[in-house]
């Protein structure tokens, strides 16, 4: 399978709304980055980001365009 990511153009009947992203696992950011782009590209916003872990050494917070929170953070 291919490694896409998908939204349905009117997933947002507030095309200003504050959308909270939430995930398992921040690691590259290369998923939650896409994930925020599309949102941003259906007109939204994403106010924050929050995962279940933030592998921190691999940095993916960097990638990803949003205030990220975690519960567990790996160092």
């Amino acid at each position: 399978g291919s490694d896409t990511l998908e939204i349905h153009k009117d997933a947002f009947h507030n095309k200003k709304a504050n959308v909270l992203l939430v995930d398992d696992l921040l690691a590259t950011g290369g998923t939650a980055s896409s994930a925020v782009k599309l949102i941003k590209m259906c007109g939204a916003e994403v106010y924050e980001a929050i995962f279940l872990i933030n592998l921190t050494f691999l940095h993916g917070e960097k990638r990803v365009d949003a205030n990220i929170y975690s519960l567990i953070e790996e160092r």
